[in-house]
């Protein structure tokens, strides 16, 4: 049985059962996406997702436990973890660039099937302007703000920390709506030609990438104000800003090439 003292700085993980039920629930989640799809069934999804979501919420409880009480998130253990976050973050650029390359193959030499045009035939894209522009704006403000909390936590100023989170978190859960609204004045679908599915499957997982940074932002303003973080050890937040600011380039590409260049 592995114990908290070592003679070595590098944390030996306990037998866990996260990653079974973890893989378990993938597999009904895949299965119950493609039983919703096929059948307009979602019951298995449901329980699918469940259980990936459970056992998010019991293996982060055990990382933060062993980091914060436990005392095994050591120098070198941070060192892994920030390597990890920034290879994670790497292979979600690789996720994007797939979307940004099937929007400019499309669009830099539109094919017959779709008139030759584009945006194609019968497709209103959005005004730049008007919802997109907003969105672009508060996800630039939510970037000076977690910078703000990022810098008042280095400073031990725990109320200036604490309401910068908060306003970061607040600016995410609105442009969550914005961009629900725009989704639901839109006057195209996802399967309105090429347009259509590079736009939806692009802005979609974006505005999914940034609910998961709302609900990481969120995990880390409880942890705050249950005083988790100090100046030196604070990485939970820092993974959490990192990705936040990665969520407001890729907008940033995505506004201007897809809702800019491409309308």
């Amino acid at each position: 049985m592995l114990t908290t003292h070592s003679n070595h700085p590098f944390h030996m993980v306990d037998y866990s059962p996260w990653p079974l039920t973890g893989a378990i629930g993938t597999m009904i989640l895949v299965s119950g996406l493609a039983k919703w799809l096929h059948l307009f069934n979602f019951n298995l999804l449901i329980i699918g997702l469940s259980i990936t979501l459970l056992t998010m919420i019991q293996w982060w409880r055990d990382v933060i436990r062993e980091g914060t009480y436990q005392g095994l998130h050591t120098k070198f253990v941070s060192i892994s973890l920030r390597w990890g976050m920034i290879l994670f973050i790497t292979s979600e650029i690789l996720f994007f660039m797939s979307f940004f390359w099937a929007f400019f193959s499309s669009s830099l030499a539109p094919t017959i099937e779709i008139g030759m045009l584009w945006p194609p035939m019968g497709i209103q894209p959005f005004n730049p302007l008007q919802i997109p522009l907003l969105n672009t704006a508060i996800l630039l403000a939510s970037g000076i703000t977690v910078t703000w909390a990022h810098h008042s936590l280095m400073e031990s100023n725990h109320t200036q920390a604490l309401q910068s989170l908060f306003f970061t978190v607040l600016l995410g859960m609105y442009f969550t709506m914005l961009q629900m609204y725009e989704y639901w004045e839109a006057n195209f679908t996802i399967a309105d030609a090429i347009y259509g599915t590079t736009f939806f499957v692009a802005t979609g997982f974006h505005g999914l990438h940034v609910i998961i940074g709302t609900i990481f932002l969120t995990v880390c303003l409880i942890r705050h104000m249950i005083n988790q973080f100090s100046t030196n050890h604070h990485f939970g937040f820092e993974a959490a800003a990192w990705y936040w600011h990665f969520v407001d380039v890729v907008w940033l590409f995505l506004y201007i090439s897809i809702y800019w260049w491409g309308s």
